[in-house]
């Protein structure tokens, strides 16, 4: 893992560089700071959770050498950066947020090591369910005796921050942690009963298969190993399918920090409408209040007004917000968790609905309202879906639109309603706006729901400026309206109501 363990030189920088490096300097610089005696912290709210996690995943794959790389920073632009990310994986198997470093890679070996190479015991770390020893590897912090803390601005403190000690991270994730040189020793134990989440780290995955393939005796490597690590994938999606206390409580503050920056939104609508480009503002106003309540936003901000809010992913954001429009707002806060909410909001330019506005945004809250109200334990995933269907399939039939009467509609072979609203009408939630995306479609949309379970319900109905099967007055219309739910042990609690979605609310809150 030389990559991981001796990085030094800038990347992309040496032809510009103009840091000293004469040895007057480096002793110069190497001297004459304070001694760093910061206290240990606390253990992480999620620490206990995380050891939870990781016990379950254990039991799933005994004997197996697990790797779950955080994986490395991601370029945007030559040697510059997007924002730090751990992979989703990881955060949930060690509950470490934006703290996170990056490079990072948990390792869960089994105690025995009999099977997850030459047979070389595992020795120290977290003991989870005596099945497998957990360790945490990371880039410690740089000794001032060497020259990356202050030339390397990938990596080095001057330019990134200090990066904690291994009791510091010990201390805050209750999880073993030790220097990333040292996980060398480990990728020699690599063997055919090794998993590693593959998505994660490119490089760190060629690896591992790059020893699996020297385990094998020089054979081809078949797609077994690729097998075993779609497993640990999918396991590790439906892992996150019912969400433990900690993570219900992330929801709701990423759902209430979300609230907030709707307000925002609101408060500021005088600014935007008119303005050749007042989508930018709105999701600026927005993304703002996610930059201040957490992390970021949890994906990019759909800030569509007009016909705009009937391309299901628009986020360019480059029009105006015209008087007489509707603006389809679909943004949610990521916590320093990494939680993320998911709300959409439809609201009218001018403060209130027109006839047809109101026509068309009644029958998408109907359809939400007939949706959450079937949530319960026990049903399918897609009873869900199913439910929003039925209303959506009978207003537009009411409307004239169908060539059938609704229920021909809805009939697998016709779904002529389905022109107007192709996507889902859930999801589940959690540290990916779309949550357990590898589970098995029999746990995810042919599941049965259970407490715990956190998903979107976002009926809609986009009509196109250019549909000609619909008459004029519904062309460039565009609603949906989004909530988070859970489901409870005797029905689902909607998280994001207190966001005002009815007709009289939404007017109320565009006059204040």
């Amino acid at each position: 893992m030389e990559r991981m363990a001796d990085e030094k030189a800038p990347r992309a920088t040496a032809n510009r560089s103009t840091t000293p490096v004469s040895e007057s300097f480096t002793d110069w610089i190497s001297n004459g700071w304070a001694d760093r005696d910061a206290p240990l912290p606390s253990p992480l709210p999620a620490a206990p959770y995380a050891a939870s996690r990781r016990s379950r995943i254990s039991a799933l794959h005994p004997g197996a050498l697990l790797i779950i790389p955080a994986g490395p920073a991601k370029v945007r632009s030559n040697d510059t950066d997007y924002r730090y990310r751990a992979h989703s994986a990881f955060a949930h198997l060690t509950g470490w947020g934006t703290e996170a470093v990056p490079g990072s890679v948990l390792v869960m070996e089994p105690r025995s090591g009999s099977d997850a190479g030459d047979g070389a015991e595992a020795d120290g770390g977290d003991a989870v369910d005596d099945g497998h020893t957990a360790v945490l590897y990371f880039r410690e912090a740089a000794g001032r005796d060497s020259d990356e803390f202050y030339a390397n601005p990938e990596i080095g403190e001057f330019w990134t921050g200090p990066r904690p000690s291994a009791a510091h991270v010990t201390a805050a994730l209750g999880l073993e942690a030790r220097g990333l040189a040292e996980l060398s020793a480990v990728l020699e134990r690599v063997g055919a009963a090794t998993l590693v989440v593959r998505d994660a780290d490119r490089e760190l995955t060629d690896l591992v298969d790059g020893r699996r393939l020297l385990a094998a005796g020089g054979d081809a490597v078949d797609d077994v190993e690729r097998d075993g690590d779609a497993e640990l994938a999918r396991d590790l999606s439906e892992l996150r399918l019912v969400k433990d206390p900690y993570e219900v409580d992330e929801l709701r503050a990423a759902i209430a920090a979300t609230g907030q920056g709707f307000d925002d939104v609101v408060a500021a609508r005088a600014a935007f409408v008119g303005h050749a480009r007042g989508e930018r503002m709105v999701e600026g106003t927005f993304d703002r209040r996610a930059r201040v309540e957490g992390n970021q936003v949890g994906y990019d901000t759909i800030a569509a007004s007009g016909p705009h809010a009937c391309i299901l992913h628009w986020t360019r954001n480059d029009g105006a917000v015209s008087p007489g429009d509707l603006v389809l707002i679909d943004a949610g806060v990521e916590l320093d968790s990494l939680y993320t909410a998911d709300i959409t909001r439809t609201l009218p330019v001018d403060g209130v609905f027109t006839d047809v506005q109101r026509r068309v945004y009644e029958a998408v809250l109907e359809a939400a309202d007939a949706a959450f109200a079937i949530v319960r334990p026990g049903i399918r995933f897609r009873e869900v879906h199913a439910a929003a269907m039925r209303v959506i399939a009978e207003r537009t039939a009411e409307w004239g639109l169908l060539p059938v009467t609704a229920e021909e509609s809805l009939a697998p072979e016709n779904q002529y309603h389905r022109r107007w609203m192709v996507h889902g009408t859930s999801h589940h939630l959690g540290l990916d706006v779309h949550d357990c995306a590898q589970a098995r479609r029999e746990l995810y949309l042919d599941g049965v729901l259970e407490p715990g379970m956190v998903f979107t319900i976002e009926p809609g109905l986009y009509f196109q400026p250019d549909d000609v099967r619909v008459p004029a007055e519904y062309r460039g219309i565009g609603v949906r309206i989004e909530d988070d739910v859970i489901v409870t042990d005797d029905g689902a609690e909607n998280l994001s109501v207190g966001i005002p979605r009815t007709v009289a609310d939404v007017e109320a809150w565009l006059a204040r």
